[in-house]
């Protein structure tokens, strides 16, 4: 059943080594100024994020060459070794804190966030269960509540660290999974309830989270506090006009802009580039989604198209909230752009999954 029967999608390859490329040009051109100031080496994060390039395209080959049968048979372990990662990420003097969260476990110079594996792990797992208990997935007893239960577990330990913007992925991701195998409407609308009165519960005991709420709602209230991060990308965004002041030319990467070489490189990609280069971006994002839902319609069992859909959803879901934030329409939650923005885990978890879907896609009819 899962044996590869031909070539895989050229297309959706050609898609993803474009935005790579691209990613690659934007680090170097929204990071020299600070690698500079900070390293005395303006080529810092360009030659980290080639290694992570370079790691992650080996990673996307091993698991394109893999038959995506694989991971059915040993979902459990993996998404029981994400899990134990988890708690070790938040033992002290394990997990490293930055920027507020302690997300990450240091390996040599590096470093690995284990909840941006874990949505993979969860994707597989789900996928797997969902293959063989769609038929109760009805019942909210024998199919809906055990998966709801899963995905929670997953969501409370990365909420420990805390990671919500993260977390956020996963739960949607998840939820679009189960809404697809058929679950129904009344149960959503029942954890939709409790979902509103629990992310209230977050954001109270939380003071950080009231105050980025308030700063969405009105940022030039505290323009210098809370507020400075969102006008700081509007302000890249904003002077890029239809064509950009030009590649290499943004003035917001000279200290103005907090992280413009992760969360924020779309605001320094308008800015440079302009309303011509973000919209060719989005169309490269759009053409990549509908490659990757095609391949989901397409594939010859149900675990792979779960799979697929999978983690088709959480790239888009995770383009959604990056691009929604850069351009001021959702609150500052710290998702990475996929394919474009500096980081090693979140890169290598991308091709990881991408290369789980190529080979989806060399199994399929497409």
């Amino acid at each position: 059943m899962f044996k590869n029967q031909s070539k895989p999608d050229y297309l959706l390859l050609g898609l993803v080594i474009t935005l790579l490329i691209i990613g690659v040009i934007m680090v170097f051109s929204s990071s020299y100024v600070m690698a500079d100031y900070n390293f005395g080496d303006k080529f810092f994060y360009l030659k980290r994020q080639l290694l992570f390039v370079v790691v992650g395209i080996a990673a996307m080959v091993f698991f394109m060459m893999t038959p995506y049968g694989f991971w059915k048979k040993y979902s459990k372990l993996i998404l029981l070794g994400c899990f134990v990662l988890l708690g070790l990420v938040l033992i002290p003097g394990v997990g490293l804190v930055r920027n507020g969260a302690q997300s990450w476990i240091g390996v040599g110079a590096f470093s690995i966030q284990p909840s941006e594996f874990t949505k993979l792990g969860l994707i597989m797992f789900l996928s797997t269960y969902l293959t063989y208990n769609q038929k109760y997935i009805t019942s909210f007893k024998k199919g809906f509540f055990p998966s709801i239960i899963l995905v929670f577990t997953a969501f409370g330990l990365i909420m420990l660290q805390p990671d919500l913007g993260t977390g956020v992925v996963l739960v949607l991701t998840c939820m679009v999974l189960i809404f697809i195998a058929g679950a129904k409407l009344t149960h959503f609308f029942g954890l939709a309830s409790l979902g509103v009165v629990a992310f209230l519960l977050l954001i109270i005991s939380a003071p950080y989270r009231i105050k980025r709420i308030t700063a969405f709602i009105n940022p030039w209230e505290d323009p210098l506090g809370d507020g400075f991060q969102i006008i700081q990308s509007l302000y890249a965004v904003g002077p890029g006009g239809l064509m950009g002041i030009g590649l290499g030319n943004s003035i917001q990467k000279y200290f103005y802009l907090p992280e413009p070489q992760t969360d924020f490189i779309f605001a320094i990609l308008a800015e440079e580039l302009g309303f011509m280069g973000g919209t060719v971006v989005l169309i490269l994002f759009l053409l990549l989604f509908w490659r990757g839902i095609k391949i989901a319609l397409t594939t010859q069992d149900e675990f792979g198209r779960y799979l697929a859909l999978g983690i088709t959803t959480m790239l888009a879901i995770q383009v959604m909230i990056n691009i929604s934030v850069v351009i001021g329409l959702i609150p500052v939650t710290g998702i990475t752009l996929p394919f474009l923005s500096y980081g090693g885990s979140s890169l290598t978890l991308t091709l990881c999954a991408v290369g789980i879907l190529l080979n989806i896609s060399r199994s399929s009819t497409i």
